[in-house]
């Protein structure tokens, strides 16, 4: 199933894909289902049999054209937004255009980071300010949603609760996060203004999952394309870490529930970043009017356009607009990160 959630007549519904043009609105079904994506997710058990019984002969009354609605974040309002490091060429060839060698540490345990899950996107507009700008880059990845609660879980618990996948474009302003991770807190302002999730949330009955003793790992060719340009290709199946083993280790100690979004990292050849330092392209930033397109096998397609937004800090913006958010403080930032 291709769960979308859409804005017609200034309403957010929420329905599923049936062709490349149409779509059901679970509103008009004829025991209506008017739920949030999350509020679905949640009690999935209870609904989920009646929608597919609804896709394999929708009502006519119920269709509906995608060109006439506004595609949504699938899930606009995820309980959390973690991102993890799972892909090793991306982690690799990032320190090696930097000068350092592969940390030890990627091969003994999958890591993850809080992200701004307040700050979603689905497709089309992605709004930055001036210091997004500078280094701005994209980051191809897929995610996962849980569907069922998780506690210090085994690899069969967590591959049976992960609830669908989707395409994940997680925004990078790389001035930003080359300044502040020089503090050792992770990532903030270089990532928390903006996360592109959709177009669908794909259920996994539909997708071609491989069991490993490790956890399933999905079989779907990844491309990112810039301004129409193929620059990013790899494949979900390069993961060195398993979402399984990624659930794993994040819900020791702690209770995940329902509704929280987890990424896989940004796969190889993924972004800006790492195809500037090995010189695949030369400098190259996104910038306002780009168009960033997202494909990867059986998730859809996630298109945006970089658009840039008023800013409304009076007084001080000419000089943040000059130099880095450092410099008011007297300092120049040096040195770069890869995540």
């Amino acid at each position: 199933m291709k769960l979308i959630t859409f804005r017609h007549l200034g309403q957010s519904k929420i329905g599923a894909v049936v062709s490349d043009n149409q779509g059901i609105d679970f509103s008009k079904l004829d025991e209506p289902i008017s739920l949030t994506m999350l509020e679905l997710i949640e009690n999935h058990p209870h609904y989920l049999p009646r929608l597919k019984k609804a896709l394999a002969s929708p009502p006519p009354s119920t269709l509906f054209d995608l060109s006439d609605v506004e595609i949504l974040s699938p899930l606009p309002n995820p309980i959390s937004m973690r991102d993890a490091y799972a892909f090793r060429q991306h982690v690799a060839t990032a320190r090696k255009n930097r000068g350092l060698e592969m940390i030890p540490e990627f091969d003994l345990f999958p890591v993850t980071y809080f992200t701004n899950h307040l700050a979603i996107t689905g497709p089309g507009k992605v709004l930055v300010q001036g210091h997004h700008l500078m280094k701005l880059d994209y980051e191809l990845e897929v995610a996962i949603v849980l569907g069922k609660p998780l506690w210090n879980a085994t690899i069969e618990e967590c591959d049976d609760a992960i609830f669908g996948y989707m395409i994940m474009n997680d925004w990078s302003a790389r001035y930003l996060q080359m300044e502040e991770m020089k503090l050792s807190l992770g990532p903030a302002k270089g990532k928390d203004f903006a996360t592109s999730l959709g177009p669908w949330l794909v259920t996994k009955d539909e997708l071609s999952l491989r069991s490993t003793p490790t956890g399933d790992v999905l079989e779907a060719s990844m491309k990112a394309f810039l301004n129409n340009k193929l620059l990013s290709e790899g494949n979900s199946n390069s993961m060195n870490w398993t979402f399984a083993q990624i659930l794993q280790r994040t819900s020791y100690g702690i209770h995940l529930r329902p509704g929280e979004v987890v990424g896989s990292g940004t796969v190889g050849s993924g972004c800006l970043l790492e195809l500037n330092g090995s010189k695949i392209t030369d400098n190259l930033w996104l910038k306002p009017g780009d168009e960033v397109r997202m494909e990867i096998t059986g998730l859809g397609s996630l298109s945006n356009t970089i658009v840039r937004q008023e800013e409304r800090l009076q007084g001080v913006a000419p000089t943040l607009l000059g130099g880095s958010l450092g410099n008011l403080f007297g300092q120049t930032p040096t040195g770069e990160s890869g995540n």
